[in-house]
């Protein structure tokens, strides 16, 4: 018998799920709100959690880290009558189980939870994953916690994986991961920048030449393909890879065989290979840009790397260790933070990701100088003026005339009816506005409306937006 949690603030929900889990043999807890959710997940042990994402002391999602953290690391199945894609890429990015759109069928619940439990208890089986190297790797959001899980995997095999990811978050630190954990770590991890490939030595480069096969070739040379033999080949950008050299390579990652420039005999290469990409590879298919075989070879574990605005509870503590690592290096003393600076931190969006955040980092601490404090002010003044902007542009509500003229009507509503009657269509409107301004994120349309959390859901339950 398996211990199920609800969290939901309607009473009907709480009651047909807690029916449909008794049905299944197992024992529901309700809570109505997220504190007491939070107080029940905290204190008792679930395999089990179903949360609604609206409730009236906050959202659903803010709380899914802390319930997968907990130490039963029960399955969270997101519930929601607000259901959107950007809030489902968020609930399944940060752990979530499902993202189910009420209303649904007891059918499609019973179906959820059994797979939930099914997957539960197979991971139980499992051997425990090694504890991992991950000394550069910083952060403990669940966005990363889940890459890493599936670096642990990675590492006890020689599968061959791909990791995407926009610039700057991180892929080739993850690669470099992968192999340090793995058998081969005591051998070479080799780097091939492919879009720094020189055009007319790709071949030469990947695979080596003999004495004499070009002008200029007056030594044998290895290739890097060669170089990682009993190693890893890290391929970073691969889809900057030209046509040509995708067919010649797909068959070296077939067969571990190639044949070097002007070379007569084919050797080998016992590599373990990694590809790395910013690009979306299967578009680049679609538009004939990148082969298909290859694409699939390269898709055996795909590990996505979450960008710096979706874990910004990891900003803080890489904020630290930046700052220190670049103190330490200039032999300047460690610098304090004023609230202010995290909190600038903390609302820029960073499109450079952690690299951004580094340089950024490094420049404010030159700035400062000798103050002993970091301000916002010290940081970069691009990032002072886009959190600024992002602040002070609120937009106001647009409320329009009802489109009757009242003058061709035989009857008019009370003054009274009126009023209402425009103030609910400002504010279903504005919510309108808000949610699609904000791509349904709860924070940002907290902060650009100037409402309250607890306000903001009472609007949006009122008008059953999203």
């Amino acid at each position: 018998m398996a211990k199920i949690l609800i969290i939901d603030d309607e009473e009907g929900i709480r009651y047909t799920l807690s029916v449909i889990v008794k049905g299944e043999g197992h024992e529901p807890r309700c809570a109505h709100d997220l504190k007491s959710g939070r107080e029940e997940a905290l204190s008792n042990s679930f395999d089990v959690v179903f949360l609604d994402v609206m409730m009236p002391d906050g959202s659903g999602l803010d709380l899914l880290p802390e319930i997968i953290k907990t130490p039963s690391r029960p399955e969270v199945i997101i519930i929601t009558a607000l259901g959107n894609p950007e809030g489902a890429e968020l609930a399944l990015k940060n752990g979530a189980w499902d993202y189910l759109p009420k209303p649904f069928t007891p059918q499609t619940i019973i179906l959820q939870l059994k797979r939930a439990l099914q997957f539960r208890e197979s991971r139980k089986e499992q051997k425990p994953l090694q504890i991992l190297n991950r000394e550069k790797i910083i952060g403990t959001s669940p966005p990363i916690k889940n890459c890493l899980d599936l670096v642990g995997q990675a590492a006890q095999s020689d599968v061959t994986v791909l990791i995407s990811g926009e610039p700057g978050t991180g892929k080739e630190l993850f690669a470099q991961a992968i192999h340090d954990n793995s058998s081969r770590h005591n051998r070479n991890f080799i780097v091939v920048d492919c879009a720094a490939l020189p055009e007319n030595l790709v071949e030469s480069v990947l695979f080596g030449h003999e004495k004499g096969a070009f002008t200029g070739a007056d030594r044998t040379q290895e290739g890097l393909i060669k170089l990682a033999d009993g190693g890893t080949l890290f391929l970073d950008e691969v889809g900057e890879l030209r046509l040509n050299i995708q067919k010649t390579f797909l068959r070296v990652l077939q067969e571990h065989r190639f044949r070097p420039v002007g070379g007569k005999k084919e050797i080998k290469s016992n590599f373990r290979l990694i590809a790395a990409t910013n690009r979306h590879l299967e578009q680049m298919v679609q538009k004939g840009d990148f082969r298909q075989d290859l694409w699939h070879r390269l898709q055996s574990l795909v590990i996505h790397l979450p960008p710096l605005r979706e874990r910004k509870m990891d900003i803080r503590e890489l904020a630290m260790v930046f700052m220190n690592r670049f103190c330490d290096r200039n032999n300047k003393a460690t610098k304090g933070v004023s609230p202010e600076f995290l909190e600038a931190l903390l609302a820029y969006d960073w499109p450079g990701n952690v690299r951004e955040l580094e340089n950024s980092l490094n420049s404010a601490v030159t700035t400062a100088g000798e103050d002993p404090v970091l301000f916002a002010k010290h940081l970069p003044l691009h990032i002072r003026v886009k959190v600024t902007q992002d602040i002070v542009n609120k937009e106001a509500p647009v409320i329009s005339r009802p489109p009757d003229d009242p003058s061709k009507n035989q009857t008019m509503t009370t003054f009274k009816e009126y009023r209402e009657t425009i103030i609910k269509e400002a504010e279903r409107k504005y919510l309108q506005d808000l949610m699609s301004l904000t791509g349904g994120d709860l924070d940002k349309a907290c902060l650009v409306s100037d409402l309250s959390k607890s306000h903001l859901y009472a609007l949006l339950k009122k008008h059953k937006k999203g």
